[in-house]
């Protein structure tokens, strides 16, 4: 989805560890812009800005303009980043130049609304098994994402990939027939345990006050031989 967003970017001549360890002292973080038949430009970015690009609503798929200071002016997707473990600083990061006149396949995410009725009269539970369907679609066509109402799934029924409505000029890209989410019935609960059960503890009592008894009959015998 393009956004009017412009992120300033300035060309580096140097690579490396060193040269990492500067930029971040300067709140800056090493990225390089390729693809669309040009060579690839090291350069530098406010890695703050891009974790605001991808943590917004269209997130990765987000298409902005890149200003590289005194080389072009692009429109770009961020194709790749890497975090610090324990920061959690964006380290590095890929830009993709993006040719609008082009069609591109991506990832876009699906959004389920409703309590199904499988789920609130059926006692059923719900399984979503894909948060998200690869379209192909021009790149100012490239949806936020997809609402899918699930409502009215009852157990034993499923949203499917071709299930979600596309507009003219997009296509599916992921499998037709693949589930995105269902409802499936509970798992029957352990047996409870049967009426005779209790019974058998009967002839273990049984079983214990025969020996007791069985246990006073030398008892009985040596008083006899006294």
């Amino acid at each position: 989805m393009r956004k009017d967003i412009t992120l300033a970017a300035q060309p580096r001549e140097t690579r490396g560890k060193n040269e990492a360890r500067r930029l971040r002292v300067q709140k800056l973080s090493p990225a390089v812009l390729y693809g669309a038949g040009k060579d690839p430009v090291a350069v530098s970015i406010s890695p703050k800005e891009v974790g605001k690009i991808l943590n917004s609503s269209s997130g990765v798929n987000t298409i902005f303009n890149l200003d590289v200071q005194g080389v072009e002016n692009t429109p770009v997707m961020v194709a790749d980043w890497q975090v610090d473990p324990v920061r959690e600083h964006i380290l590095h990061v890929d830009l993709k130049r993006v040719d609008l006149t082009k069609r591109i396949s991506v990832f876009v995410a699906v959004h389920y609304h409703g309590e199904p009725t499988g789920v609130k009269i059926q006692g059923g539970h719900l399984e979503v098994v894909n948060r998200a369907i690869e379209v192909n679609c021009l790149p100012d066509d490239i949806p936020e994402h997809f609402d899918i109402q699930i409502g009215e799934l009852m157990v034993g029924q499923a949203v499917r990939a071709a299930d979600v409505p596309l507009k003219e000029g997009t296509t599916l890209v992921s499998a037709g027939e693949q589930v995105l989410v269902h409802v499936v019935g509970h798992k029957e609960e352990a047996a409870a345990p049967v009426e005779g059960a209790a019974a058998t503890a009967e002839p273990e009592v049984i079983k214990k006050g025969k020996k007791e008894a069985e246990g006073e009959a030398p008892a009985a015998e040596k008083g006899k031989k006294k």
